[in-house]
């Protein structure tokens, strides 16, 4: 007997789905029978293919641009995904930035560590806020974390601050949300092969960090979004409050 994944049908907005680890998410979801928002800020053209190549599984795609640093682009984001699909069964906040540049603590600026978390944690404060509110009962919400906000990680104090913030955020909502039946989840990628990890790679910068990965690689997009799906899925229906650590054993 087949394993179904109840997504069919499903409805999914994905933030910073253009590329990456959204767009893996995006099509993982569409591929298991959910229709899907591929939410982007600037790369329109990307994002349009995402949702071509969705609706070539035969479920409904849209797109919508938001610039979830901007005070309200949450809410009309939300409410745009929802009338387009015409509910929200599924929430996955992935979009986020990490600022290439090494830069020691004692050297950070405040417009630096102000620009970061104003993306990666207010902007998502505000779309995770729409989303909730908007969000079917016996949904799922997964936030998008990293290893960073596990360990920490020298030079990038910033982004470590704002993603580890994430996991006090989704032990908060498991249990708020868990009397209708939603549950909350984060997933933490290590390094995963995407333009936003090209600095790092360069110069013999791969070579080093999958030195120090036990299953000597760094992942694919499409590793961290198989993880995204089960949570998103039936089979995961008793899994809340808990951050999933996608890194090749990196941070154990």
């Amino acid at each position: 007997m087949a394993i179904d994944l109840g997504l069919a049908g499903r409805r999914a907005l994905v933030t910073g789905a253009s590329r990456g680890i959204g767009r893996a998410i995006a099509l993982h979801l569409a591929r298991a029978g959910a229709d899907v928002c591929i939410a982007y800020r600037t790369r329109e053209e990307e994002a349009l293919a995402v949702a071509e190549q969705a609706r070539g599984e035969s479920v409904r795609a849209h797109t919508a641009r938001a610039d979830l640093a901007v005070r309200g682009a949450a809410d009309e984001l939300v409410a745009d995904a929802v009338e387009s699909l015409g509910g929200l069964d599924i929430f996955v906040a992935n979009a986020g930035v990490w600022p290439a540049e090494y830069v020691p603590f004692g050297e950070l600026s405040a417009e630096r560590w102000r620009a970061t978390l104003a993306l990666n944690l207010d902007g998502l404060f505000e779309v995770t806020r729409a989303a909730v509110r908007r969000l079917a009962d016996g949904g799922r919400l997964v936030l998008i974390s990293s290893t960073a906000g596990q360990r920490g990680e020298p030079g990038h104090a910033d982004y470590a601050a704002s993603k580890a913030a994430l996991a006090g955020l989704v032990k908060s909502l498991a249990v708020e949300l868990a009397p209708r039946g939603i549950t909350v989840n984060c997933v933490a990628p290590g390094w995963v092969d995407t333009e936003m990890c090209e600095a790092a790679f360069a110069g013999g910068g791969r070579a080093r960090i999958e030195a120090g990965i036990p299953l000597g690689r760094v992942a694919e997009p499409e590793d961290v979004a198989g993880p995204v799906v089960f949570l998103c899925s039936r089979l995961a229906r008793h899994v809340t409050g808990t951050t999933v650590s996608v890194n090749g054993g990196a941070v154990l």
